[in-house]
């Protein structure tokens, strides 16, 4: 087809040719055309050479791309050529840094770190929480920064934001699941450097010691009974067995088989199988409470198709039935009520509280750590790989005797009351 000067009006008033693809020169700048489909959609598009090499260069669809910006995106081409660079690979390799920018934004490697990471090598429970802090906390700070170019004064002023708006162990727990993202990245090679070298959690953690006085678990006892299944009860046997709160809230009767429930490696903090013995006091209470019919059969539910999960909401209700029932003591008493208060704790003191008790029972320690299944003090190292013995009988006297002693606890205040 014949070159003529392409204008705007004569842009639009060109028609598809039904049998064929239409390619219109410009007679103001040659080497630069019109495209027009049979389906009659429209481009703009380059023709030149390079060393002798004829090559093509689209510019873009129309009306995206209006006659006066192609036509300039066009000139520049044709003069990039002139000088011997191909504008065609220059595009190309535009579009494959584009796309790596695009990788290595924070977003995507944070989706990459879920996806390649954290579900294939974390627990459900712990890949969950750890994205949680990353999609909340991480990603609308720096989503859209490379992640090359996040430094060590971003992470500085991300510790003082989170720690300025109040929280504490939060804040580390967000420190240490961003931490662990940008090591993802360095492992593959996406930075070369981590901004997290040499940085500390920005909020001191100690260590809790937290053991409950007998008068407090007569306390909790009676309140649990107060609050009733199934958060009364799923708190009466963290008491009764010193285990984890997730391992007893999330527990299902396909665990238990008669006085022995197995929790399975995938629940349990260190990934091994842990066989805990129940009293005849835990055993009493299990088959106490009502079955929801659901799958898989979680005990302590209240829909029966999921364990129970309003922890705070509850124990705050556990708390003030408590309060209420030791001032009412202390009233039968004649000691004044108001004075009564209750010194805060945590449901994880349950667990400690346990196992100082059955340690002050004369339970041995390695059977202590024997039932909280821990691979630590005693039973660590190599003592840890070779000792396969889950002393299960010493386990279950140690729990008997601790339940015991919790039933002469709530007898003596009853009597007392």
């Amino acid at each position: 087809m014949a070159a003529k000067v392409l204008t705007v009006q004569s842009v639009e008033r060109y028609k598809p040719d039904p049998e064929k693809r239409l390619e219109i020169p410009d007679a103001t700048l040659p080497g630069f055309y019109l495209v027009v489909q049979p389906s009659g959609a429209k481009s703009w598009a380059v023709r030149y050479r390079v060393n002798g090499r004829p090559r093509k260069y689209t510019i873009g669809p129309y009306p995206l791309f209006d006659l006066s910006k192609a036509r300039s995106v066009a000139r520049e081409a044709l003069q990039s050529a002139a000088l011997g660079r191909d504008p065609y690979l220059a595009k190309r390799e535009a579009a494959a840094a584009s796309v790596a920018a695009e990788e290595d934004r924070v977003s995507r490697v944070i989706a990459l770190y879920v996806e390649r990471h954290l579900k294939p090598n974390g627990k459900p429970r712990y890949a969950e929480e750890a994205e949680a802090l990353l999609r909340n906390h991480v990603e609308p700070r720096w989503g859209s920064r490379r992640i090359g170019e996040v430094t060590r004064k971003d992470v500085v002023a991300m510790n003082d934001s989170l720690t300025d708006s109040g929280m504490t162990a939060g804040a580390n727990r967000v420190f240490s699941a961003a931490r662990a993202m940008f090591n993802f990245a360095l492992s593959r090679e996406i930075i070369e450097t981590t901004p997290f070298l040499g940085l500390k959690p920005p909020v001191s953690e100690t260590s809790r010691d937290r053991v409950l006085t007998d008068v407090e678990v007569r306390l909790v006892w009676r309140a649990a009974e107060a609050v009733g299944p199934p958060f009364g009860a799923m708190v009466q046997l963290l008491l009764l067995t010193g285990q984890r709160r997730d391992e007893v809230a999330r527990m299902v009767r396909g665990e238990v088989d008669g006085d022995l429930w197995t929790i399975p490696a995938p629940r349990t903090k260190n990934s091994l199988e842990h066989l805990v013995p129940l009293s005849a006091a835990a055993a009493e209470l299990l088959a106490a409470l009502p079955r929801i019919a659901g799958r898989p059969g979680y005990i302590f539910t209240r829909t029966g198709t999921a364990p129970i999960s309003d922890y705070s909401s509850s124990k705050a209700k556990l708390d003030a039935a408590m309060l209420a029932i030791a001032r009412e003591d202390a009233s039968r008493a004649g000691r004044d009520p108001k004075g009564v208060l209750i010194k805060p704790w945590r449901l994880h003191d349950l667990r400690r509280t346990c196992s100082t008790g059955m340690a002050k029972l004369g339970q041995p320690i390695h059977v202590v750590e024997a039932v909280l299944n821990h691979r630590s003090g005693t039973i660590s190292g190599v003592a840890a790989v070779y000792n396969r013995y889950q002393y299960l009988a010493e386990k279950r006297l140690a729990l008997e005797a601790w339940a015991e002693h919790v039933s002469s606890l709530i007898s003596e205040g009853s009597r007392h009351g």
